[in-house]
């Protein structure tokens, strides 16, 4: 099958060929032709399976179809980064269509966005901001057609369920197509799906697993030693893009400047940066600038970067559902992918929840890596930390192509 078989807009034509599709996937067979025939839509998949082209590509159709002036399809993301990427996605497959796109979220100017709204026909964009746009009246929402939200379960981790009611209340009641997509469902999801969708069609494609395309592996190794066991694993591996997953924002920061010392080109990304240090991050990060992007879960979702060989849980996540989700960020359009995982006595009963989900993962332990070191005294940490690093930086020098200590992204 292929995008042929669909009859979309021949102006669609060029921004797939811009995106780079070739073959759809599963979730785009199954929800395309649904959302064309203006169908409510519930979709369930795992991340990296192509479902913003499965609701973006008919969306687009649906407005070269019958063009009229006005915001007419409403997207509604939990996060920025997930913003801006379905946006560009519409950018991109939109690219001969003269229909415009406007992202909208917080951390920026609103004076550039209020002067977008007044062209725009697609809005991408995330409940707090939105709203902000709503109670200025620099938006009209009446003439939405379509309303999209995706990662619904996201949405209702990060407490945004209420904002989400508020904007649906400002949306026209009668003829519009509603889509939801998520990669689980919840009760509260399923509650709210009700509330929207009606006669929704239901389509399902690998949720609540990772791609085929991921090998797993867990690195037991005690706390004190996860940083010199991490910079090993880099230096001994063939790796692309390297996505890292810390737990907190300070450890995001602080590893990132700890491998940019052993030579490793590293950026990071959390949430107390400013959107432009976050878009520079991302777009160093996805042009080979950075091999390594240290982040906590605001990268968990909405990541599409097609080079990234490896996913390393530097700390485990909180529930078997987000190892899935920061899993998915490899392994993505078919690709191979690999997810190291560094465990401690500590994450002995998340291990088992991820072994309940997923079935066995193997353990392996690294070839030539000190394993019975002690842990530093207070005062010889750093002294401890720096020597750790030069010889680290032995090892990372037959990547040669990864030194640069400039690559460090505070």
């Amino acid at each position: 099958m292929n995008f042929e078989s669909f009859s979309l807009n021949p102006k669609l034509t060029a921004g797939i060929s811009a995106a780079g599709y070739n073959t759809p996937t599963p979730i785009q067979i199954q929800a395309i032709p649904k959302v064309m025939q203006g169908c409510d839509v519930m979709g369930l998949a795992q991340t990296g399976t192509g479902k913003t082209a499965a609701f973006a590509l008919p969306i687009l159709h649906r407005l070269l179809k019958d063009r009229q002036s006005g915001v007419r399809a409403l997207v509604v993301a939990p996060t920025r980064e997930l913003a801006e990427q379905i946006h560009e996605s519409f950018v991109i497959l939109g690219n001969s269509t003269g229909l415009r796109s406007v992202a909208i979220y917080g951390g920026v100017g609103i004076q550039p966005q209020i002067k977008s709204l007044k062209r725009a026909d697609i809005v991408v964009a995330c409940p707090g901001r939105l709203l902000d746009h709503i109670q200025r009246r620099t938006v009209d929402l009446s003439r939405v057609d379509v309303l999209v939200l995706d990662e619904a379960d996201q949405m209702f981790d990060m407490g945004f369920m209420p904002d989400i009611r508020r904007i649906i209340a400002h949306l026209p009641a009668s003829d519009r197509q509603n889509l939801l997509f998520s990669a689980t469902m919840p009760a509260e999801i399923g509650r709210l799906a009700d509330e929207i969708l009606k006669k929704p069609i239901r389509v399902a494609v690998g949720q609540e697993a990772p791609a085929e395309t991921v090998t797993h592996a867990f690195f037991p190794v005690a706390q004190h030693l996860k940083t010199s066991l991490l910079l090993k694993l880099l230096g001994n591996t063939k790796t692309d893009a390297v996505l890292v997953f810390t737990r907190t924002k300070h450890r995001a920061k602080q590893l990132c400047v700890k491998l940019a010392r052993a030579g490793f080109l590293s950026t990071s990304l959390q949430g107390n940066l400013s959107q432009s240090k976050r878009q520079d991050a991302m777009s160093g990060f996805k042009s080979g600038k950075y091999q390594v992007l240290v982040a906590t879960d605001i990268a968990s979702r909405g990541i599409d970067v097609a080079n990234i060989s490896h996913v390393i849980n530097f700390d485990m996540p909180a529930t078997p559902e987000l190892y899935i989700h920061r899993i998915g960020r490899t392994g993505r359009a078919e690709r191979n992918g690999e997810a190291f995982s560094l465990i401690t006595d500590e994450d002995r009963q998340m291990v088992k929840a991820i072994h309940r989900v997923l079935g066995h993962i193997e353990r392996r332990t690294l070839s030539g890596f000190d394993y019975q070191l002690p842990p530093p005294s207070p005062a010889g940490d750093r002294r401890t930390d720096q020597v750790r690093v030069r010889h680290t930086n032995v090892r990372a020098g037959r990547n040669s192509h990864r030194r640069d200590a400039s690559g460090v992204f505070a």
